[in-house]
């Protein structure tokens, strides 16, 4: 099943510690998991950002909130025993636990600046809707997922606008900031040999030139198709070649996909979502607007 919710684990983490001793993370994990039904599929899924896995995460903030409204009270690292108060909403017998059933406590209020009293926040209504699933860690993540998508999207856009002789130049930008070609100016000699049987370009893979990767870098709107690939790749094997880079600023389709892997030559296909996502990761055409840190409590520096 998908992993729930943090707040969806708010509850069965409370009943989890209703036996009073001491608990840690990794045993309520354990039973979390258990009660759940979660799979060791389940258990590794990652957060949207890939930062951590969503299980371990959503676990952590469903303490951090029961903690919050002092439902449960940290004992010592990782350690953490259920309250007087846990056990009276335990008592209560409620069929589930959200962040609006927290905010009766002055203490969660505070917790999550909220307000100075239950009436200001009665009056002004909850800053953290019920049907709000996501921890602030997924929320950043799904975030900045967003944010990459569009600046994708825009950079292919402008891609597409500019002329042949642009592609040319950006090609060469960026196989260099990978890495490849060993310097501007050779790469742009290399590359520059345009028409040669299917072949736009001659880059070295390394700085020492030891071996070569011929390029083939089409500006196009429609999907390259299979015989696009035999043709580049026939032109490799008439240069005795084994490694090539087919380059579009559209898409390849799923026969000209399947070609390349059934074949002897090591051939990348980098299609138009994959070259705005290079450019962005190896800063060719973008640049850096700000910058956030995300920090978290050292526990060993409270410990020691």
């Amino acid at each position: 099943m998908p992993v729930p919710d943090f707040q969806s684990m708010m509850l069965p983490l409370l009943e989890f510690a209703q036996d009073g001793f001491d608990h840690t993370q990794l045993e309520a994990r354990e039973s979390l998991a258990t009660r759940f039904g979660l799979t060791a599929q389940d258990l590794v899924e990652l957060t949207p950002g890939g930062g951590q896995t969503a299980f371990a995460n959503r676990v952590a903030w469903a303490k951090v909130h029961l903690q919050g409204a002092q439902l449960i009270q940290p004992v010592s690292r990782g350690v953490f025993r259920i309250t007087d108060r846990g056990r009276e909403i335990l008592a209560r017998k409620v069929g589930a636990l959200r962040i609006k059933h927290l905010e009766e406590f002055e203490e969660y209020l505070r917790f999550r600046n909220l307000g100075k009293n239950k009436h200001e926040s009665a009056h002004q209504g909850s800053s953290v809707p019920d049907s709000n699933t996501q921890t602030p860690f997924e929320m950043l993540e799904q975030a900045i997922g967003g944010l990459n998508q569009s600046l994708v999207a825009e950079v292919l856009s402008i891609v597409k606008s500019k002329p042949p002789a642009f592609f040319e130049q950006l090609v060469i930008e960026l196989l260099v900031k990978m890495g490849y070609g060993g310097s501007q100016q050779n790469a742009a000699r290399a590359v520059g040999k345009s028409g040669d049987e299917g072949i736009d370009g001659i880059i070295d893979e390394d700085r020492l030139g030891l071996d070569v990767i011929y390029v083939q870098a089409k500006k196009w709107e429609q999907t390259v198709q299979r015989p696009e690939l035999q043709k580049f790749v026939g032109a490799l094997q008439g240069k005795r070649a084994k490694k090539g880079i087919f380059i579009t600023t559209s898409e390849f389709s799923a026969g000209a996909r399947e070609y390349v892997k059934a074949i002897d030559n090591r051939v990348v296909l980098i299609d138009g979502a994959r070259l705005a996502d290079l450019m962005i990761e190896f800063d060719v055409g973008v640049s850096t607007v700000s910058t956030y840190t995300v920090k978290r409590v050292d526990t060993d520096f409270f410990e020691n």
